[in-house]
């Protein structure tokens, strides 16, 4: 007689871990409030407040790289205010000079219906200049330095050099504001206690037991060869509803997921539709023909599936039914059905700061934690923590769904600039969006720039990239400087998020250690976009 082996079960039930949602610091916030909301403003006034905020950054580290120099370098506050022959160092805002950058003219084509040149994957050309200006005026900047500096416009940059007799600026060396200050150096994430049900993961057991966070874009919902197969998969991992006992302790870690943008397909033209004569179709219940519900339906069942296990965080993408400009607004909750009723579902902004810390106390394992409506802990107001603890540790996660970084590849020579070091540039740069408002669209703002990165983030993610890629990236701070904030240790984990719909890949970042786990979706017979395999 046969003998039937039994299933592996844990030695105690699961538990999934809660974490605290705390308010975003009032100066990290990208929502656009009703004062704000004008367009009657000059787009030229960001770049005065970005060179505002982080000129005396510039300079603070400008004078202490290069205070000590051979032949003096003095600081001349104003561009056009340097001598020819005199050793010196100028703070202003980068300016690319392109010629194969957009301009107004196609604009103007294209309203004209004149056939407009198609766009361009680069604006870099051998025929670049690169511009500082200020207040006063601008100045060219010529030198061996620039050539791998990897500049866009918008960047806020000291020089130091000296004026040709042609009246450009010889650059020998350039400084930049640096890594923002951190405000949870120092303050490590608690362990987790050893329990029952902690995992053994590739032999990593003791960061089985941490919270984990999920990560994922592109999930493309409706599109041309949809992994639908996947994200169904996905819907059921986060639930814990799939996998054997290691799957399933290893997603009963994770906290939250995060989606980061292009959660709906794009809508596909066809070149025939765009040149034959609009033809007239019936309609149905006041809707064209080829009009269907269908995809925001999926989408919605697979958040409310996931809403019920876990908090969900919603991101606008350039394919989703939002403002194409940044920063985008949260989509309306009404959109998602089942899922706008439960208080872990929260549409964010994009980009967006989420902030956590660890739960005060265990999450509580009654039926009320997944009825609609039910809030994941005491001590909270629309899921965030009502009164946060200063001295408590938390992690800063800054997110956003990869437009800004799409538009700096399109100025840089590649190889040897890639879009992590893209990434990385702007934690040094202290901005989201340099390109902004120049050749990415964006509101125009007039009080402030809400770009400007005034803290440095645990965790920087960009979503729907060509690729995964990951890096820890450190800075040990400037030991000269009065403010203990920027003296502290930075430590920041970037992530780039591939497209799910391509690459069927879930990203897991642990909470206390920064450690990056992949998790691979592909149902058998089928690519990750949906066709055979």
């Amino acid at each position: 007689m046969a003998v039937v082996d039994p299933l592996p079960t844990p030695r105690a039930p699961l538990t999934r871990p809660g974490t605290t949602l705390l308010a975003p610091p009032e100066d990290a916030s990208f929502l656009i409030k009703p004062a704000d909301k004008s367009y009657r403003h000059q787009y030229s006034n960001i770049y005065f407040i970005r060179l505002r905020a982080l000129r005396q950054h510039v300079e603070q580290r400008a004078k202490r790289r290069w205070g000590e120099v051979a032949g003096n370098p003095i600081f001349v506050p104003r561009v056009l205010d340097v001598e020819k022959g005199q050793l010196c160092f100028i703070i202003g805002t980068v300016y690319m000079d392109m010629p194969l950058k957009p301009n107004v003219l196609e604009d103007i084509a294209r309203d004209r219906s004149i056939p407009a040149p198609p766009p361009r994957e680069k604006y870099h050309s051998e025929n670049d200049n690169v511009m500082l200006e200020d207040e006063s005026g601008r100045i060219c900047l010529v030198g061996e330095r620039l050539n791998n500096a990897g500049l866009v416009t918008g960047v806020i940059m000291g020089a130091l050099g000296i004026e040709t007799n042609n009246g450009d600026f010889e650059v020998v060396d350039i400084c930049f504001p640096g890594m923002a200050p951190q405000p949870s150096a120092g303050l490590p994430w608690p362990a987790p206690k050893k329990s029952d049900d902690s995992m053994d993961v590739d032999g990593q057991s003791s960061a089985g037991a941490d919270e984990w966070v999920a990560l994922v874009s592109g999930l493309e919902v409706g599109a041309a060869n949809a992994a639908e197969g996947q994200v169904q998969l996905l819907a059921e991992y986060l639930a814990g509803e799939v996998g054997g006992l290691s799957d399933q302790s290893q997603s009963a870690r994770i906290s939250r997921l995060i989606i980061a943008g292009n959660s709906l397909g794009p809508i596909q033209a066809s070149a025939s539709t765009c040149t034959a004569e609009p033809e007239r179709k019936s309609r149905k219940y006041g809707h064209d023909t080829s009009f269907t519900p269908h995809p925001t339906q999926n989408l919605a069942a697979h958040l409310t599936d996931v809403s019920r296990s876990i908090p969900v965080h919603l991101l606008p993408g350039p394919s989703d039914p939002a403002a194409t400009i940044l920063p985008q607004q949260p989509l309306p909750r009404a959109m998602f059905g089942g899922a706008a009723h439960y208080a872990t579902f929260k549409c964010e902004s994009n980009p967006t700061y989420i902030c956590v810390a660890p739960a005060r106390e265990p999450a509580p394992s009654s039926s009320r934690a997944s009825q609609p409506g039910a809030s994941t802990s005491k001590g909270k107001v629309n899921g965030m923590s009502a009164h946060p603890d200063k001295a408590e540790p938390t992690r800063s996660i800054l997110v956003h769904s990869g437009q800004p970084v799409d538009d700096m590849f399109k100025y840089v020579c590649t190889p040897p600039t890639t879009r992590m070091k893209l990434v990385e540039s702007t934690l040094r740069w202290r901005h989201v969006a340099p390109t902004a408002p120049d050749t990415l669209w964006c509101h125009p703002f007039f009080l402030k720039d809400p770009f400007v990165m005034a803290q440095t983030p645990d965790l920087y993610i960009v979503g729907n990239q060509p690729a995964f890629a990951t890096k820890l990236v450190q800075d040990d701070g400037d030991e000269d400087v009065e403010d203990e904030t920027e003296r502290s240790t930075k430590r920041c984990r970037i992530v780039l998020l591939p497209r799910f719909r391509e690459s069927g890949l879930l990203v897991l970042v642990n909470l206390r250690t920064l450690e990056v786990r992949r998790v691979q979706f592909a149902v058998e017979g089928m690519s990750a976009g949906g066709g055979d395999s």
